[in-house]
C-alpha cells in the first residue's frame, strides 16, 4: 500500500488528482463551519445535548448539522435520491431499460437523481427549519429568515452534490463517498479525546490507565481489522465456457469466476435501519417531544425511548434495560434490508441467462433454472453471513456506549464507510499507477 502511494506521488498526473481531492476536502470542512444567517447556535447545541439521537445525522454531516451551517443537509439528499432511483428501477420498466442502455442510460438516470436531490433538499430543509423554528432557533422569527435559511440549505446541498461529481471526474475515487469520509473522520479526533479524558486521564492510577488504553486500542484495531476482512471477503463461483469452432479457429474454453462479496449490500442496510429507528425521534424533536421513561412519561415518549439508540444497553437498572428492545428491532431491520437491497441489485436469473447465452456454465450445475437456484442458494447464505458481520460491527459501539457510557459519535456505520471508501480509493490509485506504468512500457 505504501509503495502504491509513493509511486502515485511520483506521477504528476496522479499528484494533481490527489491535490484536487484535498482541495475539495478543505472546501467541505470550511463550509461545515459557516452558520446559517440569523441562527441562534446556543439553541441548537442545547437541543443536541438533550436529544443524542440526532448524533447519527451529525456524524454523516461532519458536525455541520449541530452547527446548523450552510452544509447542514450535506449530501444526504443526493444519497437518498440515489437509493430511491435505484429502487424505482424495479417498479418502473422505463428506468430499468435506461439502466441497461449503458453510458447514455446512466447519464439520464444521474440527471434524474440530481433533480430529485434538489426537490428532497427543499423538502428536508423546509421541514428542518419549520421544526427548529418552534425551538426558537432563529433570532428573528419572521418568514424572511426562514426563506433565506431554506434557500441556503438547498444551495449548500446542491453545491455538495456538484463538488462530489467534480471529485469523481477530476480526482480519485468516488466524490460522494470521499465527502462522507472526511465528514466522519473530522469527528474522530474529538471522540478519541473524549475516550482519553474519560477512561485514561480519569482512571485514577497509572495501572488502570494502561489497562484502559490497551482495551480501547485493542477494540478499535480489532474492529477495523474485522471490517477489512468483511469488506474484502468474497465467494468465487467457478464458471467454465464451452469451446466453439468458428471456421478453422477454436474459441472459448476459458475458466473464470463470479465474485460474490460477503458484504454484498455494503453499508446501505445499516443506513436504512439506522434511519428508520432515528426518524421518529428526529420528527418528535421538531415538536419538542423527547424520549422519556418513568412516571409521567407518555406512551409516545416511551416509544421514542425504544427507538433512541443512546438508551440501548443501559445496564444500570432493569427498568432502563428493557428499552434495549429497540436494539433487537434494529438487528432484524439490518438483516431484512441486507436481503432486500441485494435482491434489488443482484439478479441470479439475469446472470444465469447471460451465462447460458455465452455458452458458460458452473461445473456440476446444469444451465438454466438449476444454475439460478444454485446462485440464489449461495447468495442467501452469503447475505446472512455478511448481515451478521455488519450487526457485530454496529452492536459493539452501541453496547459500549450504553453499558459503559463511552460517549463517541462514530458508530459501526461510520467505521464501515471509512474502511470501504479507503479500500476502494486505494484500489483506484493502484489501478492508475498500473495504467501509467503500462503506458510508459508501451511508449518505450
Amino acid at each position: 500500500m505504501l509503495t502504491t502511494i509513493q509511486n502515485a506521488l511520483k506521477t504528476k498526473e496522479i499528484r494533481m488528482k490527489l491535490l484536487y481531492v484535498l482541495v475539495g476536502m478543505v472546501i467541505v470542512r470550511i463550509g461545515c463551519n459557516i452558520p446559517l444567517p440569523g441562527v441562534n447556535s446556543s439553541v441548537i447545541q442545547e437541543l443536541f445535548n438533550k436529544n443524542q439521537s440526532l448524533g447519527f445525522l451529525d456524524v454523516m454531516t461532519g458536525g455541520s448539522f449541530s452547527r446548523m451551517s450552510i452544509f447542514a443537509l450535506n449530501i444526504t439528499p443526493y444519497i437518498t435520491a440515489s437509493i430511491i432511483l435505484q429502487l424505482l428501477t424495479i417498479a418502473i420498466p422505463r428506468l430499468e431499460e435506461m439502466q441497461k442502455d449503458g453510458e447514455d442510460g446512466r447519464k439520464k438516470i444521474n440527471e434524474y437523481t440530481r433533480y430529485l436531490s434538489i426537490v428532497l433538499a427543499i423538502i428536508e430543509g423546509a421541514a428542518m427549519i419549520i421544526g427548529f423554528r418552534n425551538q426558537n432557533l432563529f433570532k428573528d422569527n419572521g418568514y424572511t429568515s426562514m426563506i433565506v435559511a431554506v434557500a441556503a440549505l438547498t444551495a449548500g446541498a446542491a453545491f455538495m452534490m456538484w463538488l462530489g461529481e467534480q471529485i469523481t471526474e477530476k480526482g480519485v475515487g468516488n466524490g460522494i463517498s470521499i465527502i462522507l469520509l472526511i465528514n466522519i473522520v473530522a469527528r474522530i479526533p474529538s471522540d478519541l479525546s473524549n475516550l482519553y479524558n474519560t477512561y485514561i486521564s480519569g482512571a485514577g492510577n497509572i495501572t488502570n490507565a494502561i489497562v484502559a488504553a490497551i482495551i480501547i486500542v485493542g477494540i478499535i484495531v480489532a474492529m477495523f481489522a474485522f471490517i477489512v476482512f468483511l469488506q474484502d471477503g468474497e465467494r468465487r463461483i467457478p464458471v467454465q465456457y464451452a469451446k466453439k469452432i468458428q471456421g478453422k479457429k477454436v474459441t472459448g474454453g476459458q475458466s473464470t469466476h463470479i465474485p460474490l462479496k460477503v458484504n454484498t449490500a455494503g453499508v446501505i442496510p445499516v443506513i436504512f435501519a439506522s434511519s428508520m429507528m432515528s426518524l421518529p425521534v428526529v420528527i418528535a424533536s421538531f415538536a419538542g417531544i423527547t424520549p422519556k421513561s418513568g412516571e409521567g412519561a407518555t406512551l409516545i415518549q416511551k416509544f421514542l425511548k425504544v427507538c433512541n439508540q443512546s438508551d440501548w444497553c443501559d445496564i444500570s437498572s432493569f427498568g432502563e434495560f428493557k428499552y434495549t428492545l429497540g436494539l433487537l428491532i434494529y438487528i432484524v431491520l439490518v438483516i431484512f434490508f441486507a436481503y432486500f437491497y441485494t435482491s434489488v441489485t443482484f439478479n441470479p436469473l439475469e446472470i444465469s441467462n447471460n451465462m447460458k447465452k455465452q455458452g458458460g456454465f458452473i461445473p456440476g450445475i446444469r444451465p438454466g433454472k438449476p444454475t439460478t437456484e444454485y446462485l440464489t442458494t449461495v447468495l442467501n447464505s452469503i447475505i446472512f453471513i455478511g448481515a451478521i458481520g455488519m450487526v457485530i460491527v454496529c452492536v459493539f459501539p452501541i453496547f459500549f456506549s450504553g453499558a459503559f457510557g463511552a460517549d463517541v459519535s462514530f458508530s459501526g456505520t461510520s467505521l464501515i464507510i471509512v474502511v470501504g471508501v479507503v479500500i476502494e480509493t486505494l484500489k483506484q490509485i493502484e489501478s492508475l499507477v498500473l495504467v501509467r506504468h503500462y503506458k510508459g512500457f508501451l511508449g518505450n
